[in-house]
């Protein structure tokens, strides 16, 4: 997904679509069932105690994108810092509790100071910009990511900044016949709409944040709804 924040603005693009789950196991069974195809390895996140699985759901509108399942990892010391997506969120554990869920995206840029400062400017908290990095089969992986005290701002709608490395996860990712055809966030003011272009946008409705996907088992559409004050 690219943007413009005007002719000197950052470049964004949407990057991946995180799915929060309560193992990696519940995240995999998860992914067969609704899309008819099995996501890859990943690695584990040693800055927050998680540990994910990857599935590749690029498209000619959203290029390298992928599926992030996510899960707390049982076999890490917890963190000295909130984990990211609202992990430690009683609320949203208790929502995963009988199935995945769709919690946030994560958007691209290779301009990391200029993208934080036109969330600002928009009115957003992006959060400090940490280094992160995890190991693959392939190698190690490095990125930046702006976090902000590991909560979702506006329910998820308001993406995590990511600058990767020399290299993303997307281009080692098996292909396959799931592919995501829209987004749509609502909720937020027009000054941060205005930062993208590929997504669908609405002032209000009851989902911060809906990706369609088409798959082999046919049409998907995942939601975040807002949950409830914990």
């Amino acid at each position: 997904m690219s943007a413009a924040a005007g002719a000197a603005g950052p470049r964004l693009e949407l990057d991946h679509l995180v799915v929060a789950c309560r193992s990696l196991a519940a995240g995999r069974d998860w992914c067969e069932s609704t899309f008819g195809v099995g996501p890859a390895p990943g690695g584990r996140h040693a800055l927050m105690g998680t540990h994910n699985l990857l599935l590749s759901v690029a498209s000619p509108r959203f290029p390298r994108a992928y599926l992030e399942l996510i899960a707390i990892d049982p076999d890490a010391p917890a963190p000295a810092r909130h984990r990211w997506f609202d992990l430690d969120d009683r609320a949203l554990q208790e929502a995963i509790v009988e199935a995945p869920r769709l919690v946030h995206w994560v958007a691209r840029t290779t301009r990391m100071d200029i993208a934080v400062a036109a969330f600002r400017g928009a009115g957003f908290s992006p959060g400090i910009v940490v280094d992160a990095e995890r190991m693959t089969p392939r190698g190690l992986l490095r990125w930046r990511i702006a976090l902000a005290n590991g909560r979702r701002e506006a329910g998820g709608a308001v993406p995590l900044l990511i600058e990767w490395g020399d290299v993303h996860p997307a281009d080692s990712l098996p292909p396959n016949d799931v592919a995501l055809e829209a987004l749509r966030i609502s909720g937020v003011p027009s000054r941060f709409a205005a930062l993208f272009e590929s997504a669908e946008w609405t002032p209000d409705a009851w989902a911060p944040l809906q990706a369609r996907l088409g798959s082999p088992r046919g049409p998907v559409t995942l939601s975040a709804p807002s949950l409830p004050a914990a």
